[in-house]
């Protein structure tokens, strides 16, 4: 495992790409792949990155007939990876394989979420939301994986660009719980409108999103669980779009108390 991680970890650094792993003779199995996950943040961490969150990857299902993917994969986001602070942002193309882009909602955690939670209790271990601009990569030609490839790819994980947090407080997590399953979001390039979702198309809001992360990790023997201070990438609301040089990407939502964003493609 811990030569594919190598392998993965060069590809990510420098754009380039690589045969799917499970295509090869010795095979792949998806507990394998997470396997790859652990090592890959081992030897990111060894480097001096820190995990500060992990990132779902395929909750909206209308993703999957494009990517034959038949179920969500998470994979971890390190401080090297998130940008927080400088909008307008630029994100420059090159450094990315085939990248796309990926409109989303982050869960920031001040308590650690358990198994079995309902909606209302997994919120109640959110400190903070915010929306976000993801962009996700192929290390994979053509987009053709499958979806142990994902896992093993760091969930296809590239850079992510987190929009000002919003506190939350017992007084207004009714209205959250309520916001978050119900707002839409449309994405626009260069003024023109190129897709929209809501909120229901990610595994039917982003706090169910999190209850899936928090039943996949309880099950994974090789992965920690989620801990306090770490944030959750809950997954495009929209379908992924390919990004180009020249571009610019905003974002707007309706129903939920979230900004507006704004990149350039660099």
């Amino acid at each position: 495992m811990l030569e594919i991680a190598e392998t993965v970890l060069g590809c990510l650094d420098s754009g380039t790409q690589t045969v799917p792993f499970s295509g090869r003779p010795e095979g792949l199995t998806l507990e394998q792949a997470y396997q790859v996950t652990a090592k890959l943040r081992t030897l990111r961490e060894a480097r001096g990155e820190r995990r500060v969150g992990r990132k779902l990857g395929f909750t909206n299902k209308r993703l999957w007939p494009e990517f034959g993917i038949d179920a969500p994969i998470w994979g971890d986001i390190f401080d090297t990876t998130v940008t927080e602070t400088g909008e307008p942002w630029q994100f420059a193309a090159a450094a990315a394989a085939e990248p796309k882009i990926e409109p989303e909602i982050a869960l920031g955690l001040e308590k650690i979420p358990e198994p079995g939670m309902d909606a209302a209790s997994l919120l109640g271990c959110v400190g903070w939301v915010a929306h976000g601009i993801e962009i996700v990569q192929s290390i994979y030609p053509g987009w053709r994986f499958r979806p142990k490839d994902t896992v093993v790819a760091g969930a296809l994980h590239g850079a992510y660009f987190l929009g000002p947090r919003r506190r939350l407080s017992d007084a207004n997590r009714g209205d959250w719980l309520n916001a978050l399953s119900r707002f839409s979001l449309t994405l626009s390039c260069d003024g023109d409108e190129i897709g929209g979702g809501r909120a229901g198309d990610v595994l039917g809001g982003p706090v169910l999103a999190l209850s899936h992360l928090v039943e996949l990790l309880a099950r994974d023997p090789n992965n920690p669980p989620l801990l306090p201070g770490e944030f959750v990438t809950t997954g495009s609301v929209t379908l992924a779009y390919d990004i180009s040089a020249g571009q610019v990407w905003q974002t707007a939502l309706e129903g939920v108390d979230l900004p507006p964003l704004e990149i350039e493609i660099i």
